[in-house]
């Protein structure tokens, strides 16, 4: 039996005995869409298919350094950080060509943990979606920088003076995806055999900074292949001495790194929903509240969609990235983006997004405010058609938080997220961005010490 033929426990059980494994991978993705994870015994993983296993909550309590949170109610030292039921999901059954023979598998947390759990509210918008009789199928596309360094190395030299895969910018080179055709064709099969394929991979304008843009799929199984995409590649390239960086913005000189999600809706007889010919783009009426929607909830729902202080670092003029929530027809200025095409292809995309999103809070906040510009038949404010929205005046309401906190406040006020997410959602995930706020400000910077030490 194939990985991916996996889509039933006893499926899962049976490729296990096929192949006589001792020991199987499973991994949960935590706030900030990071994978933590175990090696489980076969007896543990076959017991646990049934009726799951408990994983410490303290995944969901701490950042990404490992500190824990300090002002959320859901776990911390005053519930001791028990475990939180966790479920394996039969269907991510997937090869890992990176250790020979073995198996992975993606997990879920349930039970009250599901309310907070990145994936477990993906699930629930599109439970929503189909109630609304939507089939939502999404893309990412990933702008990553590649260095020819090593955990080690990098902190050795503080971060500073790091090697990049490439000596300077070449967009689009065949020169140097040519002559770093290994590297490439690696990602390229790995993303083949771990099934999160590519449908293209190219170099971007900056040196060593890469794009890839992954097949469409339903939105759960495009957000799987997205945080996979981030995780595995990162992993491959370690191995070869190498690293990746999915930092909005690594460096003051370069763009900073998007995370673009297209998307597009089917109704349940396979008919795109987002088409209508006889309309101006071609745009449905759907489509057009679908992004007044989002449009509109852009600037309450930002921590979902720049969840770190370097996301704020990227949202600035000239660097490819919005800075309002505007929407255009084909228009890279802008937030949103109109694709006009045939009923194959006529889809939204979404380019406030950064590389540095959990995929599926990200995909989360992108669904649920489209829902809700259907459900109140919201019109798009100002479509560009030509220009760029850097030189257009917006109102005050579409204006997008300048900082992490203010985002974190705005999400917390906000009573569309509350009735699509959850409360237990946004307030634990609001309180984990102003974790990350505060953090930032114990920190004395190098531009700090070096404008005030001496002169002030």
């Amino acid at each position: 039996m194939e990985a991916r033929e996996v889509k039933s426990i006893e499926q899962a059980r049976k490729i296990v005995e096929e192949r006589g494994l001792r020991y199987i991978k499973v991994g949960v993705f935590d706030m900030d869409g990071i994978m933590r994870g175990k090696y489980m015994s076969k007896e543990k993983f076959l017991s646990s298919l049934e009726s799951g296993f408990g994983f410490c909550d303290v995944v969901l309590g701490w950042d990404m350094k490992d500190q824990l949170y300090d002002n959320v109610t859901y776990t911390g030292w005053h519930t001791g950080y028990p475990d939180a039921p966790v479920q394996i999901i039969p269907e991510s059954c997937r090869e890992l060509p990176l250790e020979d023979n073995m198996l992975f598998f993606l997990a879920e947390f349930s039970d009250k943990a599901e309310a907070i759990c990145p994936r477990g509210t993906l699930k629930r918008v599109i439970q929503k979606a189909s109630d609304m009789g939507f089939d939502i199928y999404s893309s990412f596309e990933y702008e990553f920088f590649v260095f020819d360094e090593t955990p080690h190395s990098i902190r050795e030299k503080n971060y500073q003076n790091i090697k990049p895969l490439a000596p300077a910018e070449f967009g689009y080179s065949v020169i140097r995806n040519t002559v770093e055709s290994e590297t490439y064709l690696s990602l390229l099969k790995l993303a083949d055999d771990m099934d999160f394929g590519l449908e293209g991979l190219h170099e971007e304008t900056g040196p060593g900074v890469l794009e890839a843009a992954i097949t469409y799929d339903r939105a759960m199984n495009s957000a799987d292949k997205a945080a996979l995409f981030k995780t595995f590649s990162k992993i491959a390239l370690q191995k070869q001495n190498k690293m990746a960086t999915f930092m909005a913005k690594w460096s003051a000189d370069y763009p900073g790194q998007s995370g673009h999600i297209h998307l597009s809706i089917k109704d349940p007889d396979g008919k795109a929903v987002f088409h209508d010919g006889s309309q101006e783009n071609n745009m449905s009426q759907t489509m057009r509240w679908f992004i007044g929607g989002q449009q509109r909830l852009m600037p309450e729902l930002l921590a979902m969609v720049a969840p770190t202080i370097n996301s704020y670092r990227r949202l600035i003029p000239g660097f490819w990235a919005p800075t309002e929530a505007s929407v255009g027809v084909d228009n890279r200025t802008c937030a949103i983006r109109v694709i006009k095409g045939s009923e194959k292809s006529q889809r939204l995309e979404y380019r406030i997004a950064a590389a540095d999103a959990n995929p599926y809070i990200i995909l989360s906040a992108v669904i649920a405010s489209g829902l809700w510009g259907v459900e109140n038949q919201i019109e798009i404010e100002s479509l560009l058609q030509g220009g760029s929205a850097y030189d257009q005046t917006f109102p005050p309401h579409l204006q997008l938080p300048a900082t992490l906190w203010d985002a974190a406040q705005a999400l917390k006020a906000s009573s569309m997220a509350r009735a699509y997410f959850g409360d237990e959602f946004v307030d634990h995930f609001a309180a984990s961005r102003e974790w990350e706020e505060r953090e930032f400000r114990k920190h004395i910077s190098q531009w700090e010490l070096e404008r005030y030490f001496e002169i002030i």
